[in-house]
């Protein structure tokens, strides 16, 4: 069978599954072309043209192991692959990193432009950087900015470490492992870019297979999933530059947030290519809100 052929009969074995889609594909069309190209060596952007191409032997073989895998086990394609990609960029992952899926992709390619100036030198945190995915896109599509990268995984840098070689970025892309800002002392930055933790313990047991497959260590964040969020929160400050901006994602713990601290002037975002969750406070605000924040996390016993 030639390619399109491939992909309308991997999108019907996907669709006969009962299988969820959101780590890197919204819908079984779409990630069946993700399966099918990959096999054949081509790259899921867009650019791809050749349908009519027949697959050899090696190739039909790679998409029927690979289909038979996302079938029979629920884990999401991007550990079957090895690969995931985000802002247009390939990223090597595993099950020790959560699969690279953030909206905050969409400000990358923006090259953060409200944030960031444009100047030399400018620095960016990416906090919880898990596969680097944020940090190295943020190196690739903007030159002129130095990242440190950070996270309590070791695993999880060991991925983030091959994909910054993969890309060329060591010389502007740095990684620590620290708890959120531990191992920071004496660091300031322009941005921040926090993608921490953010499911509530209790509706881990609840998430499709596709999410229980990912470390639990990248998605829960205590009974209400803003443990992280918090200290986060309360600690930028002290490592932001007089004009520096936080932008942290909470996903679906974005009501319980604004309920929870309803005097802080959290500005959410909305994203064109979807996507919800995200939230921009300046230095400033963050200062202002310290108090409130405070309060919340002293009443978190399990928050320090």
């Amino acid at each position: 069978m030639i390619v399109s052929q491939w992909i309308n009969y991997v999108s019907k074995r996907l669709k006969s599954a009962e299988l969820f889609y959101g780590h890197g594909t919204d819908n079984p069309d779409d990630e069946a072309a993700w399966l099918v190209l990959h096999a054949v060596g081509a790259v899921p952007d867009g650019s791809f043209q050749t349908w009519d191409l027949p697959l050899n032997p090696d190739q039909e073989t790679r998409v029927l192991n690979n289909l038979s895998a996302r079938v029979d086990s629920g884990v999401p394609l991007a550990y079957i692959l090895g690969s995931a990609w985000f802002a247009g960029l390939e990223f090597e992952v595993d099950s020790s990193v959560l699969v690279p899926r953030s909206p905050i992709a969409e400000l990358i390619l923006e090259h953060f432009d409200s944030w960031i100036k444009g100047c030399a030198n400018e620095t960016v945190l990416d906090m919880c950087t898990g596969s680097g995915c944020i940090g190295i896109a943020t190196a690739v599509h903007m030159p002129q900015v130095k990242v440190d990268a950070v996270d309590i995984s070791q695993a999880a840098l060991a991925v983030a470490r091959k994909n910054i070689r993969r890309h060329g970025v060591e010389s502007r892309v740095t990684l620590y492992q620290s708890d959120l800002f531990t191992e920071l002392a004496g660091k300031s930055y322009d941005l921040i870019v926090a993608n921490p933790p953010y499911v509530a313990s209790s509706a881990l047991q609840h998430l499709p297979a596709e999410y229980r497959a990912e470390p639990e260590l990248g998605l829960v964040s205590g009974t209400d999933g803003l443990d992280a969020c918090l200290r986060i929160m309360l600690q930028s400050p002290d490592y932001m530059k007089v004009n520096g901006t936080l932008i942290c994602e909470v996903g679906e713990s974005e009501q319980r947030l604004d309920q929870l601290l309803p005097q802080v002037p959290f500005l959410w975002l909305e994203f064109s290519n979807g996507g919800s969750g995200v939230f921009v406070l300046s230095r400033q605000e963050l200062m202002r809100s310290s108090a409130a924040v405070l309060n919340v996390v002293e009443e978190r016993k399990n928050v320090t």
